[in-house]
């Protein structure tokens, strides 16, 4: 990790807590449950999430109230336009964009003393059974400031009213009550101090929930589709006229989507990506066995790369081969016709998110073709399920690792 670290590929743009940052923090926490932080400093993300406070607590979700409503903490500007890096709902990041895109200059009069508890409630207490998540239609935000500013401030601007009827400036208990306040809290008359409601309206997206769901909703005659993580989740629900249920390693719900025009065969753009390219490198290096040269090697030295390729067995140089024919052939019209048949493990490699989707639903897509495929892209693991991809990050060879690291740097764009 010290690695991702010092490549900027973890943490780096985590805002750190530190001084009465952190009683502000620890206020906060109070205020939603939560016990206080023993730390003296730590690094947050947008919503206001440390990792590591969810190490010393070993509860990453400690900022939900349960399951359907989680929280969020702003204790300064800087959150603006950094990532989330543990998101209870694929959609967390685009709230907090948008509280900061309505609430900008409020966020920064407030912060200046002061911080921010956010409650995303879509109106439901608590999730009793999984189809409740078809009724997350709209996510209303709501603030709290920690120290009450905005009724400190009201009552600021009574006291100074009062000041000005009649001989009231002689009153000299008057002026030591103006002072008081002013002392603890500064002249806070001309500041910004209420933030309104935010809404946000939902449409598909993926969930922690009951164990980690995938939420496709779908409009008019489509069927609404849920795909989860969990297996004992997944039996719970039955399949209706409305509704479709699959456990994640159910193979059957790609058909699903394909029928609602969610995802496509194209291996052409899975070519001109470069998905192709990675994903024959990882297939191949999964059949490797005793090498004796470092794994980004053996993926970046051709003449090393054929030395080994030659001492893999007929069953492993055929499955390449048709990664192979379908990137030679993918812009004819029989791109998908190839000797020896389109494997379970060659199709993930070629199915994409419809094109004419929203971008977050072609991104959530993604985030299920990668925690379904068998063999993993690294730099897609990275884009699109940042999780899963530092906790098996530890697990590779140290050389794969740098590989890894070189190739995510090489592609920014999205990281």
């Amino acid at each position: 990790m010290e690695k991702l670290k010092r490549s900027e590929l973890f943490g780096a743009a985590l805002v750190p807590v530190t001084g009465a940052l952190v009683e502000r923090y620890n206020k906060c926490l109070s205020f939603i449950g939560t016990a206080p932080t023993q730390l003296s400093s730590f690094h947050i993300d947008a919503m206001g999430w440390s990792p590591e406070i969810a190490e010393e607590k070993d509860d990453f979700l400690y900022l939900n109230s349960g399951e359907a409503n989680p929280n969020a903490i702003i204790l300064s500007p800087k959150q603006n336009d950094k990532p989330a890096y543990s998101p209870f709902h694929s959609f967390d990041r685009e709230i907090i964009d948008l509280v900061f895109k309505q609430h900008k200059h409020t966020i920064k009069d407030i912060t200046r003393d002061a911080a921010i508890c956010i409650d995303l409630d879509q109106y439901i207490d608590a999730f009793y059974e999984p189809e409740d998540l078809l009724k997350y239609n709209q996510v209303t935000v709501d603030f709290s400031v920690v120290e009450d500013l905005y009724t400190v401030q009201q009552k600021q601007l009574e006291l100074i009213k009062e000041f000005n009827q009649e001989d009231n400036f002689l009153d000299e208990s008057l002026h030591l009550k103006i002072l008081a306040s002013a002392r603890k809290h500064g002249d806070l008359r001309q500041r910004t101090l209420k933030m309104d409601s935010v809404d946000y309206k939902t449409s598909s997206f993926y969930t922690k929930a009951f164990g980690g769901v995938f939420v496709f909703r779908r409009k008019g005659s489509g069927k609404n589709i849920l795909i989860f993580e969990s297996k004992a989740e997944a039996d719970k629900v039955k399949t209706s006229s409305t509704t479709q249920a699959f456990h994640i390693e159910d193979g059957r719900f790609y058909s699903a989507l394909a029928a609602e025009k969610m995802i496509v065969l194209d291996p052409e753009h899975s070519a001109l990506s470069g998905y192709f390219e990675r994903v024959q490198k990882i297939i191949f290096l999964s059949h490797i066995k005793d090498a004796t040269h470092s794994l980004s090697d053996i993926i970046e030295n051709s003449n090393v790369y054929k030395r080994y390729l030659n001492r893999l067995s007929a069953d492993a140089r055929k499955q390449l081969m048709i990664l192979e024919r379908l990137k030679t052939n993918a812009k004819n019209a029989n791109a998908l016709d190839v000797d020896g048949g389109l494997t379970p493990e060659v199709l993930a490699c070629i199915q994409i998110p419809t094109p004419e989707l929203p971008m977050h639903v072609q991104e959530l897509v993604w985030k299920l073709i990668v925690k379904t495929t068998t063999y993993k892209d690294p730099l897609f693991l990275y884009w699109y399920d940042k999780e899963t991809f530092y906790t098996t990050y530890n697990s590779w060879d140290e050389s794969y690792q740098n590989w890894v690291i070189k190739l995510i740097k090489q592609n920014t764009w999205n990281s």
